[in-house]
């Protein structure tokens, strides 16, 4: 199969990272010349696309790609990918699987209870209404194509680097509190191992939350960090109190529980960290943070 990525950022490179090797070529889009060439030496077929211009080798990667991972986000109200090359995907004769990565965002506020796949999206922010209207712009390709599209909704994503462990590390980890306020999480390794499965078993309009199986509250997984590496958590400020990007308060307007029960029974996922805790045990044992943790 070969695989190309409109948007090769932290959870692509991830992906490919993990399961390059299934895939007879890799290719896909950054914004900057200097990065593609990084990822050239790499393995990785990188051409330069900024959401305008681009490199017209794309073309020529979409004619023969099997395998179209959508990474890159909307832009200014709109998906790039599909604005510049809807046609050429559309048109794509060997393509089979187009995954389309969204936010759990897109439900809005749930007020702390339970959303599943089948709940009506009611999307709070302008971020959100621009991903829910990507998702039916795909959707709409898809259902015209030969080729099947999912969209994935990821929870909030942590892996190697990007992480709590890192974050109590080099002392930027706060630990805000507001009361009922929950959120899930996923782990990189899962979100990959997701999108693996779902290559191997395509579901033409497929809808898939990837989220674990504990929602929880931001201020526990700060502490927990915290704990595991031998460290005083920092204190707790109270939601109202915190000096907080708007980009940052505006996840706290969405408080709701993500059911995941489909990513299990359609693609037979059994997820490496289930939960928080999992994942930064995990992290923690592959060097994580090595350097602070308390002797």
């Amino acid at each position: 199969m070969k695989l190309f990525v409109f948007g090769l950022g932290y959870t692509a490179l991830q992906f490919i990272h993990l399961y390059g090797h299934r895939f007879t070529s890799v290719g896909g889009t950054v914004r900057s010349v200097e990065k593609a060439k990084a990822l050239v030496v790499e393995g990785i077929q990188a051409c330069r696309f900024d959401g305008k211009d681009f490199d017209p080798a794309i073309l020529q990667h979409l004619e023969q790609s099997e395998v179209l991972l959508i990474s890159a986000a909307p832009a200014e109200g709109r998906d790039p990918a599909l604005e510049q090359f809807a046609e050429a995907i559309a048109a794509a004769p060997g393509l089979r699987w187009v995954g389309y990565l969204s936010t759990v965002g897109v439900y809005g506020d749930a007020g702390g209870g339970w959303v599943d796949e089948g709940t009506p999206p009611n999307p709070a922010s302008a971020r959100a209404r621009q991903r829910i209207e990507a998702e039916r712009q795909w959707l709409d390709l898809g259902a015209s194509a030969p080729f099947a599209v999912q969209i994935f909704r990821l929870a909030g994503i942590y892996g190697p680097g990007r992480n709590a462990l890192m974050k109590v590390a080099d002392g930027t980890a706060k630990r805000i509190v507001k009361p009922g306020q929950v959120f899930n999480r996923i782990h990189t390794e899962d979100i990959a191992q997701v999108l693996m499965a779902s290559t191997e078993r395509p579901s033409r309009n497929a809808i898939y939350n990837v989220a674990d199986d504990e929602p929880g509250p931001p201020q526990d997984v700060i502490a927990y960090a915290a704990e595991l590496l031998g460290r005083e958590p920092p204190p707790e400020i109270p939601f109202e109190e915190a000096n907080q990007t708007p980009m940052a308060r505006a996840f706290y307007e969405d408080n709701k529980r993500v059911r995941n029960m489909r990513i299990k029974s359609d693609l037979g996922v059994k997820l490496r960290y289930p939960t928080y805790r999992d994942g930064l045990q995990g992290l923690l044992q592959a060097g994580e943070a090595a350097s602070v943790r308390k002797p």
